[in-house]
């Protein structure tokens, strides 16, 4: 299994990326990708293209019936959005090539945990929630639990 984070130059330099703390125990699982408009990464356009990856995505309440039944389960490869909710917009926008791969949306009764930036649409969760949310379903529950522990002493 593979988390790809597709993230925005501008969360390397934020104090408060949540995605940086999966890197840091995960990386056989966890790999950041630096989204570039003009130059897509070449490996997730390809495991786009052969239905090799599903996007961890939802653009809110009127999406698709269509998204709902995509199953993560059956995907080995996962790509998340790594940024504000605002740049996510963007960059699932203007990226074409993500719009082609399937969707799935996270269905969970918890609202995010997350206190460290403002504009948390309701029912969005922050990308390490996403991430452990994953690990959960995917089975990897020690890791889900560790990344838990350490996100609570990030949110402190």
């Amino acid at each position: 299994m593979k988390i790809f984070l597709l993230t925005h130059e501008r969360e390397l330099h934020r104090a408060t990326n949540t995605g940086a703390l999966a890197l840091d125990d995960s990386n056989e699982i966890v790999e950041r990708i630096l989204w570039q408009r003009v130059n897509p990464n070449k490996g997730l356009i390809r495991l786009i293209e052969n239905n090799d990856a599903v996007l961890l995505y939802s653009k809110g309440e009127s999406s698709s019936s269509a998204f709902s039944s995509t199953r993560i389960e059956e995907y080995e490869n996962i790509i998340i959005i790594d940024s504000t909710w605002q740049e996510a917009n963007k960059i699932f926008n203007h990226s074409a090539y993500l719009k082609n791969a399937p969707q799935f949306t996270l269905k969970t009764t918890n609202d995010s945990l997350y206190k460290l930036r403002a504009n948390q649409p309701k029912g969005g969760l922050c990308t390490i929630e996403c991430i452990i949310e994953v690990l959960i379903l995917k089975g990897k529950n020690k890791m889900a639990a560790e990344l838990s522990l350490k996100f609570a002493q990030f949110n402190g």
